[in-house]
C-alpha cells in the first residue's frame, strides 16, 4: 500500500513537472516566444542644417528594411523563424541635444536593439555616449571624425572613411601629379566643430613631417552657418594658396563657392568633404561645383552584389542616383542583418560581438572592422577597398577618382578658372 502511495506521488509530480514545462516552454528543442519584429532605430537630422544628406540616409535605411523585409526578414535561431526588420527613425533636427533625447527615447520607450547611425560628426558625438551607456550596438555613417574611435567605446561601429584615412589618401593621389604641377600651397578653412578642427590637425602634423614640399599659407577658422567668405578668401588669394581643404556643411560650402567666383580665386584643387556629398551640391552650383572632391566610401559604380538594384530602386524612389551617405546607410543594416542572424538572438551584447567579427561582401564591398570600431581599409589581399575611395564632381556628375582599380574616371586636375566653366 505505502508502494502504490509512493507511486501515485511520483506520477502527480512528473506530470505536475511536465505541465509547468509545457506552459513556459522551457523543453528542450521549444523555442522561445518570438516577437513581432525586431526593432532598430535612429535618431537622424530630417530637419536642420544637416537635412539634406539625413533626406538621404532615411532613404538609404528605408531601401535595405524593405528589401530584408521582401525576403522575408532575419533569421533568428532563438526563435526558430525569420522576423521582419521594424526601423524606427526620429527628427533631431540636426541638434546633439535632441539627439541625445531621441537616442533614449528609441531605448526606453521603443527598445530598440540596435541604433543606426545619424548624419555629422556632432550629431554623431553625442548619440555614440548614449549608445554606450546603453550598451547597445550603434552603426554609424557619415561622419568623419577618428576621435570618437580613440574614447575606448565597444559598442561603435562605422563604414565609413575617417579623417586621418582621408587626409593621407589626398597626399596619396596628390603625388601622382607630376612634382613641378603639384598645388603645394594649402589653405585651410577650418569649420569651428570637432571634424572641421580634427582635419586641420591632421594637415599641420602631415605637411612637415611626410610631405615637406606643401606649406600651409593660410589657416583660418569659421563657424557653421558664416555668410560672408570674403576675408578668408582674399587672405587666401593674398598668400597665393593654389588649394582648398575644408569640411563646410551643404550651405556653406555653396556660399564658399559662389564668392571663389565673385572674387576670382581660382584654387587649383579643391577638398569640399561633406557639402559635396550629394546631388544638392551640383544643382546649387551647376558647372561651378565642378572639381570638388569628397570621401566615397560608396559609390553608384561598384560591381558589388547587390548594387545594381539598389541603385535602380534608388533612383525609382527619389529620382537620382544614390550618394555616398545613402549607400553606407544601407550598408549599415546588411552588416546589422547579418550580424543578428549570425548572433541568432536578440541579445545586445551577442549583436555587438557579432558585428565586431563581420567580414562580408556588401554593396560597397569587404566589410571588416579594426578593435577600435572602424573599418578595416585593406583587403585581405592587401589592396585599399572602398573605404578608402574618393569622388569627384566632373561635368556634373560625381565619378570616382581613387582608389585606380575602382575608379571611373581619372583625377580632374587642375581645375579650370571659372571664365572658362
Amino acid at each position: 500500500m505505502e508502494e502504490k502511495r509512493i507511486s501515485l506521488f511520483q506520477a502527480y509530480r512528473f506530470l505536475l513537472l511536465l505541465a509547468v514545462v509545457i506552459v513556459f516552454g522551457g523543453y528542450e528543442g521549444q523555442a522561445a516566444e518570438a516577437p513581432k519584429s525586431i526593432k532598430i532605430g535612429a535618431s537622424i537630422p530630417v530637419t536642420g542644417m544637416f537635412a539634406s544628406s539625413g533626406h538621404n540616409v532615411k532613404i538609404g535605411y528605408e531601401i535595405a528594411v524593405d528589401f530584408i523585409n521582401k525576403a522575408g526578414g532575419v533569421y533568428v535561431k532563438e526563435f526558430g523563424k525569420k522576423l521582419p526588420l521594424e526601423l524606427i527613425l526620429l527628427d533631431d533636427e540636426s541638434d546633439p541635444v535632441k539627439t541625445v533625447s531621441k537616442m533614449e527615447t528609441l531605448y526606453e520607450s521603443n527598445k530598440v536593439t540596435s541604433y543606426l547611425g545619424t548624419f555629422g560628426s556632432p550629431l554623431h558625438a553625442a548619440a555614440v555616449a548614449v549608445a554606450e551607456k546603453n550598451k547597445t550596438p550603434y552603426l554609424g555613417i557619415g561622419f568623419s571624425l577618428y576621435a570618437i574611435h580613440t574614447m575606448g567605446y565597444k559598442y561603435l561601429f562605422s563604414p565609413f572613411s575617417k579623417n586621418p584615412y582621408s587626409i593621407k589618401t589626398l597626399f596619396e593621389m596628390l603625388a601622382t601629379l607630376p612634382a613641378k604641377e603639384r598645388p603645394t600651397k594649402i589653405a585651410i578653412f577650418r569649420l569651428g566643430d570637432d571634424s572641421g578642427i580634427e582635419q586641420a590637425e591632421l594637415i599641420h602634423k602631415l605637411v612637415p613631417a611626410e610631405y615637406k614640399e606643401y606649406k600651409i599659407v593660410m589657416d583660418a577658422q569659421y563657424a557653421p552657418g558664416t555668410k560672408d567668405y570674403s576675408s578668408l578668401i582674399l587672405k587666401a588669394k593674398g598668400a597665393g594658396a593654389d588649394s582648398f581643404w575644408s569640411a563646410p556643411i551643404m550651405p556653406d560650402g555653396i556660399a564658399m563657392i559662389r564668392q571663389f567666383k565673385e572674387l576670382d580665386w581660382n584654387p587649383k584643387f579643391i577638398y569640399a568633404t561633406r557639402a559635396s556629398t550629394n546631388d544638392a551640391w551640383i544643382k546649387a552650383l551647376s558647372t561651378d561645383g565642378d572639381y570638388a572632391i569628397c570621401e566615397s566610401p560608396y559609390h553608384w559604380s561598384y560591381p558589388y552584389p547587390g548594387n545594381k538594384q539598389f541603385v535602380d530602386e534608388h533612383v525609382k524612389k527619389d529620382g537620382v542616383l544614390p550618394d555616398t551617405v545613402a549607400g553606407a546607410a544601407y550598408v549599415c543594416v546588411q552588416v546589422l542583418a547579418d550580424a543578428i542572424a549570425r548572433a541568432g538572438t536578440l541579445g545586445r551584447d551577442k549583436i555587438r560581438d557579432a558585428i565586431a567579427a563581420t567580414n562580408m561582401i556588401t554593396i560597397m564591398g569587404r566589410i571588416r572592422f579594426n578593435s577600435d570600431g572602424t573599418a578595416n581599409m585593406y583587403n585581405p589581399d592587401g589592396k585599399i577597398n572602398a573605404i578608402g575611395a574618393m569622388s569627384q564632381w566632373i561635368n556634373g556628375k560625381q565619378l570616382l577618382i581613387w582608389p585606380p582599380d575602382l575608379a571611373t574616371a581619372p583625377f580632374a586636375y587642375p581645375a579650370k578658372p571659372w571664365k572658362e566653366r
